[in-house]
């Protein structure tokens, strides 16, 4: 049993009472037990903790498969959750090697810490902010500037308490004075997946979410992309988390997606390079 992945369960979040929302570290310890429990391979085997950026997911899943084709006594375990959840098993003690985070936010709060290995940290990829709508919607904003409109009722993003696409998304709102126009037609979601998910089954009437989640989907379509200078630049950086029992191996795992295979498959599936 080497394919272990788990993600996070649902966070309910009210539009109402945006505080920060985090994972039960009991939860996580359970997610590593059982892992561990489960014969995942040999006595020999080393098994890594990747807490990841859920939007990741997609290519990291094939970063896994890539890996482990090559280091044979090596097993990924992952955690996929918004990044902000993650950050915060990370501070009440979760036993995790390595994490992937979509903002650089997160992860400046653990350096600032102290809770990462020093000199790990790598800025591996980077994204965009789209807006979509879903694929057989009949009254879909073109643009930005359309959310306003009365026919637009529902707009899924992520809540930016935790997640990062919610925070670039909540940026290019406010960047573009309508942040306050559609503060009622926010529907919050737990991560952006989820944000995703509520477009493709045209629950909202339309979502901000990264160019790499609408990459995956054939049940939206990009209506369009964020302005340029109405966000942040989106950087994903990695670093190895202090503690790490298998501090050599999450070091080769960093070095293998910023190999020029490792780049090669997360351009396959959208991302932008990164800057390190």
């Amino acid at each position: 049993m080497k394919n272990l992945v788990f993600a996070a369960p649902p966070i309910l979040i009210r539009r109402d009472n945006l505080r920060k929302s985090a994972l039960p570290i009991l939860f996580f310890l359970m997610v590593v037990t059982m892992a561990s429990a489960s014969g995942c391979g040999s006595s020999g085997e080393q098994q890594l903790v990747v807490s990841a950026a859920i939007s990741l997911s997609n290519a990291f899943e094939e970063i896994k498969a890539e890996f482990e084709k090559n280091n044979p006594d090596s097993n990924i375990i992952y955690n996929f959750a918004a990044s902000g959840v993650l950050q915060a098993q990370i501070e009440q003690g979760a036993p995790v090697d390595v994490f992937a985070s979509a903002s650089e936010k997160q992860m400046d709060v653990l350096e600032e810490r102290g809770l990462l290995v020093a000199g790990s940290r790598a800025d591996f990829a980077q994204n965009e902010v789209v807006l979509i709508v879903p694929g057989n919607s009949v009254r879909s904003p073109a643009n930005f500037q359309e959310l306003v409109k009365p026919e637009v009722i529902r707009i899924a993003v992520g809540n930016p308490e935790i997640v990062p696409a919610g925070q670039y998304a909540r940026e290019v709102l406010t960047n573009l004075g309508l942040w306050d126009k559609v503060q009622e037609k926010l529907v919050m979601a737990e991560n952006v997946r989820q944000a995703l998910a509520y477009v493709e089954k045209a629950e909202v009437d339309s979502g901000i979410v990264y160019y790499t989640d609408a990459l995956i989907s054939r049940s939206v379509v990009i209506a369009a992309s964020a302005p340029p200078g109405s966000h942040r630049p989106i950087v994903y950086p990695i670093a190895v988390i202090r503690g790490s029992k298998e501090e050599e191996l999450a070091r080769r795992f960093i070095s293998f997606i910023l190999s020029q295979k490792g780049q090669g498959i997360l351009q396959k599936y959208g991302f932008l390079p990164g800057s390190s």
